[in-house]
C-alpha cells in the first residue's frame, strides 16, 4: 500500500482518496514573471513523477496545477518592460512549458490561471465577511483576521506569537493586527488598468493565497486527496489556504500535505531573492535567448537533469553543484550503456518480478525515487553480467515510470554534453566529422597501416569519443 509523509501531521499515512481508485491532486504552480530555475524544476519534477506513479499503481488521477497571473512581482516587471500583464505571463508561461518539455514533465490535466477565477475569489471573500472572517480595512484592502481562525499555524507548526505577515504580505495601517493576510487588494491610482477588476469593495485584485482556494475548489472539491507544493510555501500560502477554505467551507482542505524539499547552493536555499539560482533553460539549451519563450534542447544533458533531481528523495534537501552534475551524467550514461551493450527486450510489466517488486516497494514507501533508482542499477549490472536482454527490458520499461531511459540509446551516447569531466569543448566534433574520421579508420586497417588507425583513436579519444569494434568488421561510438 501507498504511504505518503503528510506535513501536517509529520508522519507517514496510507494514501486515502474520497472517492475509491480517484486521486485529485492539486500543486501551487507558478508565479510568471520570470524564467524558471533549478528549484522549481525540482518541484516540477517531483510531482511529475507522484502523478506517474499513482497512474502506474492504477489510480485515476485529476491533476491540477495552477499559474499565478496576477500578483505584485507580475504587475512590477510588466511595467519595467512598459508591457501588458497578459504579454508579460503569456511569454513567461510558454517558456516555464518549453522548460516543462525539455525535463519530460507530463502537462498537468488541468492548468487554471488566477485571472480566470477572480469571480469565484470574490465569492469566497464574500462567505468569509458573512461568517466574520473577513474586514475590509480603512484602506480599502480586505483582509483575514487570523486569531479569528481556529488551529491556524497547524501546518507550519508555529504558534500565533510566533508567525509573521511572511514575504509577500505587506503589513498596512488597514489591519486589525499584523498577522492579518490580504484577500482582497484595493487599486492604486498609480497601478495600470488591466491589473483591477471590479468587486462590492471597489476595484483591486485578488490576493495571493486566494488565488489557490477558489481555483481548488472549483475544480476539485474538498477534501483535496493531496495538496502539494515546493518548500517555501508551507507558510504563508499554504497556513493561508486552509485558513480560508476551511473557514469558507468547512471541513478539511486536504487530507495529505505534500512539499518537496530545497534546492540549495552552498547550504543556501536556491531562489530569485537571493540571486544565487540557475535557470533550466542554461542548464539544458542549445540556443535559448532571453527574448524567445522556446528553445532547442540537448536531449541528453536534459534527461541528465531530470535523472539528477529523480535520484534524491523529493523531501531531502538537494544541492546543486557541477560536480553532482557531472556525476548524474556518468551514472546515467551507465544505464545507457547497458541499452546500447544489450539490446533490452521488449516486455510486459509484471510486479510479481522480485526486481519490479523492490521498484514497487520504494515507490509505495513515500515516493523513494532513490530506492527505486538503485533497482535500476540492479538490473543493469544483471544485464551486463549476463547478456540479459529481460533484464536490460525490465530496466528500460521501470525507468519509464520516472520518465527516463526512453530515448534510443545510439542517439543518446552519440549526443554531446557539457557534464563530463572534460566539461564544453570548443573543438567539439560533430556527428559527421566522427563518422569521417570513423571512415578513414577503416580504410587505414584494410590497408595495414596500423598506425594510422591508432593516431586517429587517439584523436578521437582525446576530443572525447569512445570507439567499440564490433564483431564483422562494424565501429560503435560514443561520447564520454
Amino acid at each position: 500500500m501507498l504511504h505518503i509523509h503528510d506535513t501536517l501531521t509529520r508522519q507517514k499515512m496510507p494514501l486515502r482518496t474520497a472517492e475509491p481508485g480517484v486521486v485529485r491532486m492539486y500543486v501551487c504552480g507558478m508565479t510568471v514573471y520570470d524564467f524558471c530555475h533549478l528549484g522549481h524544476a525540482r518541484m516540477l519534477v517531483g510531482f511529475d513523477v507522484v502523478q506517474r506513479w499513482l497512474r502506474a499503481s492504477g489510480y485515476r488521477v485529476r491533476y491540477v496545477r495552477n499559474i499565478t497571473d496576477i500578483d505584485d512581482k507580475i504587475i512590477r516587471r510588466a511595467v519595467e518592460r512598459g508591457v501588458t500583464i497578459r504579454a508579460l505571463t503569456g511569454f513567461f508561461i510558454d517558456a516555464m512549458h518549453a522548460d516543462e518539455r525539455a525535463l519530460g514533465v507530463q502537462p498537468p490535466d488541468d492548468e487554471p490561471r488566477a485571472t480566470e477565477h477572480v469571480a469565484g475569489m470574490l465569492d469566497i471573500i464574500r462567505t468569509l465577511e458573512s461568517k466574520g472572517l473577513a474586514y475590509q480595512g480603512a484602506d480599502g484592502d480586505v483582509n483575514f483576521p487570523v486569531r479569528k481562525f481556529p488551529g491556524y499555524g497547524k501546518l507550519s507548526g508555529k504558534s500565533l506569537d510566533d508567525l509573521r505577515a511572511g514575504e509577500r504580505v505587506a503589513v498596512s495601517s488597514g489591519k486589525q493586527d499584523p498577522l492579518d493576510f490580504v484577500l482582497w487588494k484595493s487599486a492604486k491610482p498609480d497601478e495600470p488598468a488591466d491589473t483591477r477588476w471590479d468587486s462590492p469593495y471597489g476595484p483591486g485584485r485578488p490576493g495571493w493565497h486566494i488565488e489557490c482556494s477558489a481555483m481548488s475548489h472549483a475544480l476539485l472539491g474538498m477534501p483535496l486527496d493531496i495538496h502539494g507544493g515546493g518548500p517555501d510555501l508551507k507558510f504563508p500560502h499554504h497556513e493561508n489556504e486552509i485558513a480560508q477554505s476551511e473557514g469558507a467551507f468547512g471541513g478539511t482542505l486536504a487530507t495529505a500535505w505534500m512539499h518537496c524539499g530545497p534546492m540549495m547552493v552552498d547550504a543556501e536555499k536556491m531562489s530569485k531573492s537571493l540571486g544565487n539560482f540557475r535557470r533550466i533553460r542554461d542548464t539544458l539549451s542549445v540556443d535559448a535567448a532571453d527574448d524567445r519563450a522556446d528553445y532547442a534542447v540537448n536531449p541528453r544533458e536534459a534527461e541528465m537533469l531530470r535523472f539528477f533531481l529523480v535520484r534524491s528523495h523529493y523531501r531531502s534537501a538537494q544541492n546543486y553543484a557541477p560536480d553532482n552534475l557531472l556525476d548524474a551524467q556518468h551514472a546515467l550514461d551507465r544505464l545507457y550503456q547497458t541499452l546500447a551493450s544489450v539490446p533490452p527486450e521488449a516486455i510486459d510489466l509484471d510486479w510479481n518480478d522480485p526486481a519490479a517488486q523492490a521498484f514497487r516497494a520504494a515507490m509505495d514507501d513515500d515516493f523513494n525515487t532513490a530506492g527505486a533508482v538503485a533497482v535500476l542499477f540492479d538490473l543493469a549490472g544483471q544485464a551486463n553480467r549476463d547478456s540479459n536482454a529481460r533484464a536490460s527490458g525490465l530496466m528500460r520499461a521501470l525507468g519509464g515510470i520516472l520518465g527516463l531511459l526512453q530515448a534510443d540509446p545510439a542517439v543518446y551516447l552519440k549526443s554531446p554534453t557539457r557534464f563530463l569531466a572534460g566539461g564544453a569543448r570548443a573543438d567539439t566534433l560533430s556527428s559527421d566529422a566522427i563518422e569521417a574520421l570513423i571512415a578513414e579508420r577503416a580504410q587505414a586497417k584494410a590497408a595495414r597501416d596500423f598506425a594510422r588507425a591508432d593516431a586517429i583513436r587517439a584523436q578521437l579519444r582525446e576530443q572525447g569519443v569512445e570507439l567499440a569494434d564490433a564483431a564483422g568488421g562494424a565501429t560503435q561510438w560514443r561520447r564520454v
